[in-house]
């Protein structure tokens, strides 16, 4: 299946918590990072997720924030650190793409962040990503 989602990274499934109607997914990528999905139970049941499942998160480039660095105090559980390889900037928007050990991952911010965090080729930054917009898909 072809999707629009530029975020597609494989991983393999750790853990799995539930709740009533949510659970938490820790997957660990190809390239060692963890990442947490926040999906419906449903969700978990319909994909078959267990413990050693492969899948792919998937992820928007509208949902990934930048830092130059690690982020205390902060309720976003993904903090992915990486080097940028590439800034495409518009009048407006900028597209950014972070490699991050093995995968890659694309942000869509805005010009100005750019510019304020003087984001280019070689950068070192951390890809912030809330739980709730990482998506996953049975591999």
């Amino acid at each position: 299946m072809s999707l629009s989602i530029r975020n597609q990274i494989a991983g393999t499934v750790t853990a799995i918590t539930t709740g009533e109607a949510m659970a938490t997914v820790k997957v660990r990528l190809d390239g060692g990072q963890d990442i947490t999905a926040a999906i419906t139970v449903d969700a978990v049941k319909e994909l078959g997720l267990a413990a050693g499942s492969s899948v792919r998160a998937l992820v928007k480039a509208t949902e990934v924030a930048l830092a130059t660095g690690p982020v205390e105090g902060l309720s976003i559980r993904n903090q992915i650190p990486g080097t940028v390889v590439d800034v495409a900037t518009g009048p407006a928007m900028a597209s950014v793409k972070v490699d991050v050990n093995g995968g890659g991952l694309t942000a869509a911010i805005t010009a100005d962040a750019v510019d304020a965090l003087g984001l280019a080729a070689g950068s070192s930054v951390v890809a912030l990503i809330k739980s709730t917009e990482v998506s996953l898909q049975a591999a």
